[in-house]
């Protein structure tokens, strides 16, 4: 077989990218991509994962990402398989996940020709990626471009703003070939990029301080808020309490912790008694829209810390912005903001907090079937230490929000960059490839949408435990004004959309063993036997989504009455 340049570029690229701590490519079959999946199944170092759909291959290699901080490859070939990938490239941008995305493509000569399998994919992605490449046909006279070229694309994957990157490579025919002597590496190594969030100096570390003073003080923390301890160190130096969104990693069972915020804030006398002076926000926002409505009218300075530029605030209330290190602004700040330290204000949440913890639980429990809350809560405390939690879009990441207890060694994650329900199951595949135990919470809609998220699942060597609530519909509708302002047919129609599809026989196809849960209480066991029993399974739990909407209310009101007679 002869040499061709082709195949001396892609196992060049390869070769650097292993050297940058590439371990995973997920690879959708295609002919136009033959070079560079060669390259990819050729070298020891790379784990290549097939997928027989794009889409799903995107998502399961942001997964991957998501687990390990590291960018994976997914590579498919031209044409509108190139465009499959979109969805998980939007998510990776506004997730601030790495990815770097290898799409190949005709050769110039094919292109506006009426070839097949050929579009326009220069820029196909537009701004939704750190940088896009398209190297043009290989060329041995450019071979001592694709070292750089290859570490370009890893490190513009990694930082300082992490996300995904997009080359684009055409191929001549032949696409088979061996590859001729690589370029040599560089001497020291790798390439390297020394960057990172910026580092507050001590004089603004104190004007930060001074912003900050003040006893009626909140940390809400959400996704990219840094280290925990860190967040609680501050907290309990400052007499603050720690709103913490369950992906935060943040919601530990620490004095400052408040899991149940939502629904103390529902109540009125509540959210006014408690209005703070002064908010630190930590990360992207949580969920939930009633503490983003409490914070947006508190009048609170707001100072938000996030460790890239990217702009989150979405109802523009935020004072300062401080791109920084989250975790080393906490530990910097507890030394210098008094706060509400020996003051009762702490004290005053976490006796709220008791109290709606406890709340819950009554409720709950006055509940033999199973509920759409009680199966976030149960979930989450069945899994075992060092299990990663991936939590759908729509009703379950709120649930879990909601509900979610306080805990220890359970790593949440949930595709919030893009708030999007597609490519939920192939994300948690990713994240599961990338080792240990998962567990996945989603409803019946995003999983059929996400059906061949299990191709191949069954065979891959991971242990992936899903729990599908199953309520007949897209659920989250029910809560929305169109479910009082519709007519009943055309809510149905438009948006309680009913699939009429058996969950479990779609899992059955790929050879998904399911158990049925009907019971409150056995939701843990089928989540901690599903666990137990390693492997992928499906736990399917039937809900009714007005009795949804019922329990929901329940539980506020139950929250309610708890702080109504503690007044």
């Amino acid at each position: 077989m002869p040499a061709t340049a082709a195949a001396t570029f892609c196992a060049t690229l390869v070769d650097e990218w292993v050297r940058g701590g590439l371990t995973d490519a997920v690879v959708a079959p295609g002919s136009r991509s033959t070079p560079l999946a060669l390259a990819l199944a050729g070298h020891p170092a790379v784990r290549v994962h097939m997928h027989l759909d794009e889409r799903s291959a995107a998502f399961v290699a942001l997964g991957l990402g998501v687990a390990t901080g590291r960018p994976a490859i997914v590579l498919c070939t031209s044409g509108t398989a190139a465009a499959n990938l979109h969805p998980a490239v939007v998510e990776a941008h506004q997730g601030e996940v790495p990815l770097v995305v290898c799409t190949a493509d005709r050769p110039p000569e094919l292109r506006d020709t009426g070839a097949p399998q050929t579009i326009d994919q220069w820029g196909l992605f537009t701004t939704s990626v750190r940088w896009f490449h398209d190297p043009g046909v290989p060329d041995d006279s450019a071979a001592a471009s694709w070292r750089g070229l290859a570490a370009r694309a890893l490190l513009d994957a990694t930082g300082p703003r992490p996300g995904p990157v997009h080359l684009n490579l055409p191929f001549r025919e032949p696409l088979v070939g061996e590859p001729g002597p690589l370029p040599a590496p560089r001497a020291d190594r790798w390439h390297r990029l020394l960057a990172g969030p910026p580092s507050l100096r001590p004089g603004q570390l104190d004007d930060l301080a001074a912003v900050l003073d003040g006893p009626r003080g909140v940390i809400v923390a959400g996704r990219g808020a840094g280290d925990p301890e860190a967040v609680h160190a501050l907290a309990d130096a400052a007499g603050w309490p720690v709103l913490a969104d369950p992906v935060s990693g943040c919601r530990l069972p620490r004095p400052a912790t408040v899991a149940a915020f939502d629904d103390l804030l529902r109540h009125d006398g509540f959210a006014r008694d408690h209005t703070p002076q002064v908010v630190l926000r930590l990360g992207a926002a949580p969920a939930s829209k009633v503490l983003a409505q409490w914070l947006a009218g508190s009048g609170a300075v707001q100072v938000q810390v996030h460790p890239t530029a990217a702009w989150l605030d979405a109802d523009r209330t935020a004072a300062l912005r401080v791109v920084a290190d989250p975790a080393a602004a906490c530990r910097a700040l507890a030394g210098r903001v008094a706060g509400g330290r020996g003051t009762p204000w702490a004290a005053r949440w976490a006796r709220a907090e008791a109290a709606a913890q406890d709340a819950i639980d009554r409720a709950l429990a006055s509940h033999p079937e199973a509920t759409e809350p009680s199966v976030a809560r149960a979930t989450l405390h069945a899994l075992p230490a060092g299990a990663t939690f991936v939590v759908s879009s729509s009703m379950p990441v709120r649930d879990v929000e909601w509900y979610g207890r306080p805990r220890d060694g359970v790593r949440v994650v949930a595709n919030r960059g893009a708030n999007g329900i597609d490519g939920v199951t192939s994300t948690a595949v990713g994240v599961a490839m990338a080792g240990g135990v998962t567990a996945l919470l989603i409803g019946d809609v995003a999983f059929l949408h996400d059906a061949n998220g299990l191709l191949g699942a069954a065979g891959r060597g991971i242990d992936l435990a899903i729990v599908c609530i199953d309520n007949g519909g897209g659920g989250i509708f029910s809560f929305l004004p169109q479910a009082s302002m519709v007519e009943p047919d055309r809510f149905e129609q438009l948006f309680g959309t009913p699939h009429g599809v058996d969950v479990a026989a779609v899992a059955a196809a790929h050879d998904v063993a399911c158990d049925e849960v009907v019971a409150a209480p056995d939701v843990a066991e089928a989540v901690a036997a599903a666990v137990d029993a390693g492997g992928v399974r499906l736990v399917r739990v039937r809900t009714d989504r007005a009795a949804n909407v019922a329990v929901h209310a329940e539980l506020h009101a139950a929250v309610t009455a708890t702080l109504d007679r503690r007044a």
